[in-house]
């Protein structure tokens, strides 16, 4: 086991240094406005050359820093929280392919070599879905990569349509006569990728992988590689008319649909995946409102802190002995002080809280949607979307943090294991500073300066003050919903996007498999075959056995009659 532990940490050291190091060659870029594109050929036979480019810019190698930050901090909180497990080094191996994978998908810009990366994701997210090999991490690694494989084929697709143009670089497309399917199919890619409406079913699914996993997933890998697609993409995806206003519609149905099925869920996990659907969304919606780098820019922000939040749910998972309701947590702030404090600083900047890392992102992304010519009604859905992020965060610090004793008074939590509580410190730290920080990467917007009445000015903290008065009055005293409410199953099965995204195609199998099994298997094979012959067979015997009883019967008596007769004869 000291061996497994020591092989973590290693691993955990050379992601922070690396991190470290693509974070100043980053900054670097982006003080002397460069980029690098290095291409080598790989093999040159007459006309045709097989290529591989790599490209080193402003946003791949901060993008790349981020994960590598994360991925080192959830492998020294692996090394606590994984140490009981057999296969510690089967999972240190499968988390280091996974993030070999994004930066793959970070760093090339060729698309069908895309692949790489992105087939990658899908098919180590599978493995670690499907750790804990039970029938429930099967069917929802079942569900993740049959839905991401809807992005592969768009993939592939897109692929084929610029053999036309004889190159497949992304940063050299142009306008050409399939702009629209082409831009169609890589928006539906993305939207696999990151579980928007109509894909979003596989997002709570995935919370049966390891917690660790889920910290990694879920802020700074598989879910945002969606994002970072459209980004990548998105001056020939602006070229069709009809990306943002179908993104927008998509995006902010989402955020509403996430926010309301997270105020009635009672797994932590999948709050706080819901959470990461809801801020997708608003990732999203920055995109279709024309500012791919602000979207780039909280996408950093939500990374940061939704991996802490991760890691916070992770530890007190293991402390309740592997409880996952919030209805059985409780009094976490005098139990775990560390674990509390650094839950609510990922709360806090989660709701947008004043001078966080998710307030510079997310504040300047909701006022330029005032700002914005959209409609009202989607104005309306945006502030809704985001008091309900307000209203499931007090429910569930109210649920585990600030809850009245509700489990077995036999209990043991401890808030001293140094692999668990220094990410979340180092998680914290960027989570209160690089907001601020990591402005300076994404300074290019395109807005310019934002120039609001001083009512929509206020209406963000508007927003998330009646969000807290709301949610306080709501869930205070009560912290669950009655399970036979028929809103509360449409809520909380995600608007019946669960049984609507796997019961039909369960169903239909099922239904034909049985009635193929019982006419075919149980029926003419088995009437035609094995049973059919058997009872051929069987009644064949038995007649051939009553015919020769019946003849057995007959001489028995004939010979006994042929000797009577004869001893007749004989005395007479």
């Amino acid at each position: 086991m000291y061996y497994m532990l020591k092989s973590s940490s290693i691993s955990s050291v050379l992601l922070l240094v690396y991190s470290c190091f693509s974070f100043s060659a980053s900054y670097y870029l982006m003080l002397n406005n460069k980029c690098f594109f290095i291409e080598w050929i790989i093999v040159d036979l007459s006309s045709c050359s097989m290529k591989m480019s790599v490209v080193f810019d402003q946003v791949s190698l901060s993008f790349s820093g981020i994960v590598c930050l994360i991925s080192g901090c959830v492998m020294i909180f692996s090394s606590s929280y994984m140490s009981g497990d057999v296969f510690l080094s089967r999972f240190i191996w499968l988390v280091m392919l996974f993030v070999l994978s994004m930066n793959l998908l970070v760093f090339i810009p060729s698309l069908p070599a895309l692949l790489l990366g992105w087939d990658g994701l899908g098919i180590v997210s599978f493995a670690l879905v499907v750790y804990y090999q039970n029938n429930k991490s099967l069917s929802a690694g079942m569900l993740t990569i049959l839905a991401n494989r809807i992005g592969d084929v768009m993939i592939l697709v897109s692929i084929g349509m610029l053999v036309i143009l004889g190159y497949w670089n992304i940063m050299f497309i142009t306008d050409f006569c399939f702009t629209s399917v082409l831009s169609l199919c890589i928006l539906i890619a993305g939207m696999t990728k990151s579980a928007q409406m109509p894909f979003s079913s596989w997002l709570p699914a995935a919370m049966a992988a390891p917690t660790p996993v889920s910290a990694l997933v879920h802020s700074s890998t598989l879910v945002t590689a969606g994002v970072f697609l459209l980004i990548r993409f998105y001056p020939i995806l602006e070229k069709w008319n009809g990306f943002k206003s179908s993104l927008l519609v998509v995006a902010v149905l989402t955020m509403l649909m996430a926010g309301i099925g997270a105020n009635f869920e009672n797994d932590l996990k999948k709050i706080v995946a819901l959470s990461t659907l809801s801020q997708l969304g608003v990732m999203m919606m920055s995109l279709a409102l024309g500012l791919p780098m602000l979207a780039l820019f909280h996408l950093y922000t939500h990374a940061l802190f939704k991996a802490l939040l991760f890691l916070c749910a992770g530890a007190i998972i293991h402390s309740s002995n592997g409880i996952q309701d919030i209805r059985m947590m409780n009094m976490m702030y005098s139990q775990l002080p560390i674990t509390s404090s650094c839950m609510n600083v990922a709360n806090l900047s989660l709701c947008g809280g004043l001078f966080l890392s998710g307030f510079y992102s997310k504040d300047l992304i909701l006022e330029y949607s005032l700002f914005h010519p959209i409609s009202l009604l989607m104005i309306m859905m945006i502030m809704l979307a985001t008091g309900l992020t307000i209203t499931y965060t007090l429910r569930v610090s109210y649920a585990s943090l600030w809850s009245v004793n509700k489990s077995s008074p036999l209990h043991s939590k401890t808030d001293y294991d140094f692999y668990m509580y220094v990410p979340m410190m180092i998680l914290s730290f960027t989570a209160v500073t690089f907001g601020a920080m990591l402005q300076c990467f994404c300074m290019d917007f395109e807005l310019g300066v934002v120039f609001l009445p001083s009512f929509q000015k206020f209406m963000v903290l508007a927003i998330i003050f009646f969000g807290v008065v709301i949610g306080s009055f709501i869930w205070k005293g009560s912290y669950f919903t009655k399970v036979n409410s028929k809103v509360s199953v449409f809520y909380s099965l995600m608007w019946f996007l669960v049984p609507l995204s796997t019961y039909p195609l369960v169903k239909v199998g099922m239904v034909y498999g049985s009635y193929l099994m019982k006419s075919i298997d149980q029926g003419w094979v088995e009437v035609l075959g094995g049973q059919g012959m058997f009872k051929v067979v069987k009644t064949v015997s038995e007649n051939n056995q009553n015919i020769q009883l019946k003849v057995f019967n007959f001489l028995v008596i004939f010979m006994i009659s042929i000797i009577s007769v004869m001893l007749y004869m004989v005395s007479g």
